[in-house]
């Protein structure tokens, strides 16, 4: 296969992980035989401090014409949530761009990092959790208004808006263990209980074998985290779906732990990217997390490449570098050595080459 991949290191952090990322899937290329063409480009702080642009129209037009897109992080406190122009907003306009509105969060706990979750380990067990968030719509794309004393966002959703984001969870929960909790605030707001029935019409109409539950989203943020086995696949909207992906870092023992894949319409560009953000505090000291974006290597190659015997690959060579011990600082034990961001890069491309070795 060849592929052109759009590599977005972005700031803080999204450098240093990607960097480890991108040698992992050079090293599938390799290993494979196939040939990916890593491409660069700024996005966030770094290009709003180059162009003044946190998307730049290259940026764009690079990631539009790739297989996929791999992000780093965004975002610091040299470009303040009151600046006029702020790092988030490349992201977003990323997201519009690429046209992406299901962003997919797995959570699957690895046992040698179980010690760094706060939960206790029978809580965590058989913990295999997919959060599927809508990604375009809702109070972050609204309209927005701010006047003297007082401001107002609103949030808007569509029928189809919802059920195509519906459509993208029910079809992974079929490939799963067939179970889709629907998360919203019913109760409560009326584009909830919009959510609610058009989530229960595509799932009774298009997916008649998959077991639907309906769940507050205050609720659901309990149960994560007193039954997060309880779940299998997660399907709600971009606000409360932003929250409750954080919530699961706590499952994976650290937020730099986890992936996740932003996927559109079939054929079109995915957009892949670990949930942590900038880390802005320990940029530059070698001690950031890969993992989260070596995961999202495997996520591109299942999603946008299709190369499901590759994504596996790079899932087994993470498990197998974990047990061996390759830990950061924020999972390892206070007796073990933590690695550095460079050494975990090492432990997973050298597992991966055994891997292949293996098989």
């Amino acid at each position: 296969m060849r592929a052109l991949i759009a590599l977005l290191p972005g700031d803080g952090i999204g450098p240093e992980v990607t960097a480890q990322a991108a040698r992992v899937l050079t090293a599938v290329g390799e290993l494979y035989g196939h040939s990916f063409a890593l491409r660069e480009a700024p996005v966030g702080g770094i290009a709003i401090d180059q162009t003044g642009d946190p998307l730049p129209a290259e940026t764009v037009a690079l990631c539009q014409a790739a297989d996929a897109v791999l992000l780093g992080a965004v975002g610091g406190p040299r470009w303040g949530p009151s600046a006029l122009v702020r790092p988030e907003q490349g992201l977003l306009g990323l997201r519009r761009a690429l046209a992406v509105f299901a962003n997919l969060r797995p959570a699957v706990p690895h046992p040698r990092v179980a010690a760094a979750s706060p939960l206790k380990p029978a809580v965590l067990r058989g913990v295999d959790v997919l959060i599927v968030r809508e990604l375009t719509g809702g109070i972050y794309f609204g309209e927005k208004r701010r006047e003297a004393g007082w401001a107002e966002d609103l949030c808007t959703y569509t029928e189809e808006e919802i059920a195509r984001v519906v459509r993208v969870a029910a079809r992974l929960a079929q490939s799963r263990r067939g179970r889709l909790t629907s998360v919203d605030k019913a109760n409560v707001l009326e584009t909830s209980r919009l959510w609610r029935e058009v989530t229960t019409r595509v799932v009774r109409e298009e997916f008649r074998g998959i077991e639907l539950e309906h769940q507050l989203v205050d609720s659901c943020a309990l149960r994560l985290v007193q039954q997060p086995a309880a779940f299998d696949v997660i399907v709600t909207e971009n606000l409360f779906g932003d929250i409750l992906t954080d919530l699961t870092a706590v499952l994976g023992g650290s937020i730099g732990m986890l992936p996740s894949a932003s996927l559109g319409e079939e054929g079109g560009p995915g957009l892949y990217e670990p949930v942590h953000g900038s880390a802005p505090d320990i940029a530059g000291t070698g001690v950031a997390n890969p993992y989260g974006a070596i995961g999202s290597v495997a996520l591109l190659l299942r999603h946008s490449l299709h190369l499901e015997v590759e994504a596996t690959a790079v899932e087994a060579a993470i498990a197998a570098a974990l047990e061996s011990g390759a830990l950061t600082v924020d999972v390892a034990d206070p007796d073990d050595r933590a690695c550095s961001t460079g050494e975990i890069g090492d432990a997973v491309v050298a597992a991966l080459s055994l891997h292949k070795e293996t098989r």
